[in-house]
Parts: C-alpha cells; structure tokens; sequence
C-alpha cells in the first residue's frame, strides 16, 4: 500500500503522520521506519519506531529516493511500515510526473516486500496528478 497525506505548510501533516506510527506500534508485528530530513520530531516518535534523519543526504530526484529506501529495506526484512515526512525536503525537486514513478514504484516494492508507505508531502491536493489524488488519505 502506498498513501499520501497532502496539504500546505502548517497544514498538521506531520502531527498526522507521527500520531499514525504511534498508534501503528501498539499494534504491529513488525517493524517502523520513520524517514525525515530534520532530527525535529524525534523524540515525539515511540522509542520502537526507526527514525532515518535523510537530512544529511542531497537526493536529487525520485530515483534516488528508491534506492534510498532500498538500502533501508535490505537491512531490514521485517519492515512492516515506512513513514516519510516532508518529502519535498528530501528530493530536491519533485515533479507531478515524477510523483506519478515514484507512487508507481513505491507500489512495487510495497508488493515485493509486505511493506506499506505513508509519504507526507507539501502540496494542496487538488494541484496534484489524478493518479496520486486516488492515494490520498483523507483526515
């Protein structure tokens, strides 16, 4: 499964997505990752989530976010979810077109390894591609 949570700046997204992965440890078998390009909202995570600071690494396009998320799921086979926020600051430049691979992709590797994706990302949901709207959560 792959989800998207949209919105503008200030928009709660972030509290949105840490609130799901605490709730999510209570109740999973397997593991969290949580992927953010600041070390801000760690201490707001359960101690049993993963947090991944990617803030130190310049990724310049979608391509480079997969094999990023490859290397976190080689270490790893029992990642049940991976939770990204703010992922406008971790790519550098993301493309509706470029949305649609990484969504499409993501989709993939959900189905590959019995792992789910919840990215956050900062962009009002009506400007966003018909393909990405269908993955949106809605709050």
């Amino acid at each position: 499964m792959v989800k998207f949570i949209a919105g503008g700046k200030g928009a709660g997204k972030t509290r949105i997505l840490i609130d799901m992965a605490n709730k999510d440890v209570k109740t999973t078998d397997g593991r969290l990752v949580f992927i953010d390009d600041d070390k801000r909202h760690i201490y707001d995570l359960h101690r049993d989530i993963r947090f991944v600071d990617s803030g130190k690494r310049v990724l310049s396009n979608y391509r480079e976010f997969i094999g990023f998320v490859l290397g976190i799921l080689s270490m790893d086979s029992d990642i049940e979810t991976i939770y990204v926020d703010g992922l406008n600051n971790i790519i550098k430049v993301v493309e509706n077109e470029d949305l649609v691979k990484l969504a499409t992709r993501l989709q993939k590797l959900s189905e590959e390894n019995s792992v789910n994706f919840i990215i956050c990302i900062n962009c009002q949901a009506e400007l966003l591609p018909e393909e990405i709207k269908e993955l949106i959560i809605r709050s």
